[in-house]
């Protein structure tokens, strides 16, 4: 069996989770699940949040019905709605909380015969600019869905473009938008995602909507996941499949695009861009060998990539690698490669077993 493991720790779920709540006492929580959770197995993360979480978000009625599979009763908010009008009938079958984001789903909504009425959370455009109603079709809509017989609660909810980034005009200027249509009556309100859950309080209304958070990740470029209080969940971990001599001036790998300045040891690792670790990471990545920490060099290859061990004599054939997680922050490696921890987390192929604790 290929020495390559991504181990997904289900006890820091909980413990990010839980962090979460803490951070906004009395409000709810949507527990963010879309793309397979990040990367993490949907199916082992909502069994893992099945009793402490509130509710759930994924982004298509596939994710949705997968969740609704595993818990019968949670809230479970498809955040981008109904792509098309014959899946309105499936999501009131399903119970969902449905997002509405446009002209055309509030019209297909209307002319819907659905089992039973539906949640709706209305979407705000407040300055993402990506999808959402203008504040003055948010008023609109609410005349005409308020009472509709598709209708269960109408609630409000936004999406930050910025939250990441601290003190950044935007932010205030969305929370403001947001806040101008609470003369509305919404049940309901939902605005904070995991950066703005974390730092900023008048965001966070009644539903909050960690996502990267939960998986020990950090939103920020400037606060790391250790210092929110956050847990690792996620260790790649490989092996040294092959150790070799390298004089100077040869070169390692495609291209040839590294080029030893010293006589060096390199150290061939199980894992590739086929397994999701970034084909674009540069030479100086970090990585662990054996715990100690080393420095990707030459291009990434599809199953295997080069590590240097001139300055770690004692490694050998068959010690452990850890490309992230709990010794080295995905989010570092992430720097490193120029992208950011989610894409890291939500990239890890299929063909890399998932091995759970807790």
């Amino acid at each position: 069996m290929r020495p390559l493991v991504a181990t997904i720790d289900l006890a820091a779920i909980r413990h990010n989770y839980a962090l979460a709540k803490r951070c906004a006492p009395g409000r709810e929580a949507f527990a963010v699940v879309k793309a397979n959770a990040y990367g993490h197995g949907v199916r082992e993360v909502v069994t893992a949040l099945h009793d402490v979480a509130d509710g759930f978000a994924v982004a298509s009625l596939e994710e949705a019905a997968e969740v609704r599979a595993m818990h019968g009763e949670a809230r479970i908010l498809l955040l981008e709605g109904c792509f098309a009008a014959e899946e309105l009938p499936i999501a009131a079958q399903l119970r969902l909380d449905l997002v509405v984001q446009g002209e055309e789903q509030i019209a297909a909504l209307l002319a819907a015969q659905l089992p039973r009425p539906l949640n709706v959370w209305l979407k705000l455009d407040s300055g993402m600019h990506r999808l959402g109603l203008t504040p003055a079709a948010v008023r609109a809509a609410h005349a005409r869905l308020r009472g509709a017989a598709q209708v269960a609660e109408l609630n409000l909810l936004s999406h930050f473009a910025c939250a990441d980034e601290r003190g950044h005009p935007l932010i205030e200027q969305q929370v403001e938008t947001f806040l101008e249509l609470l003369d509305l009556d919404f049940d309901q309100r939902s605005l904070a995602n995991s950066a703005a859950l974390l730092t900023i309080p008048a965001a966070h209304m009644d539903w909050l909507r960690p996502g990267i958070m939960l998986y020990g990740a950090t939103p920020f470029a400037d606060l790391s996941a250790a210092e929110l209080g956050l847990k690792p969940v996620m260790t790649l971990s490989a092996q040294l499949i092959g150790v070799r001599e390298v004089a100077v001036g040869e070169s390692v790998g495609y291209g040839a695009s590294w080029v030893a300045e010293r006589p060096s040891r390199i150290g061939t690792v199980s894992c590739g861009y086929a397994d999701g670790y970034p084909r674009h990471a540069p030479s100086g990545t970090p990585l662990l060998v054996g715990g100690q920490r080393a420095a990707l060099v030459g291009r990434v290859s599809m199953d295997m990539l080069a590590v240097d061990l001139t300055d770690l004599p004692e490694a050998q054939v068959g010690d452990a690698v850890e490309l992230w997680g709990a010794q080295l922050p995905v989010d570092e490696v992430a720097q490193a490669a120029g992208t950011i921890g989610y894409e890291l987390l939500t990239k890890v192929t299929a063909r890399v077993p998932r091995r759970y604790l807790g």
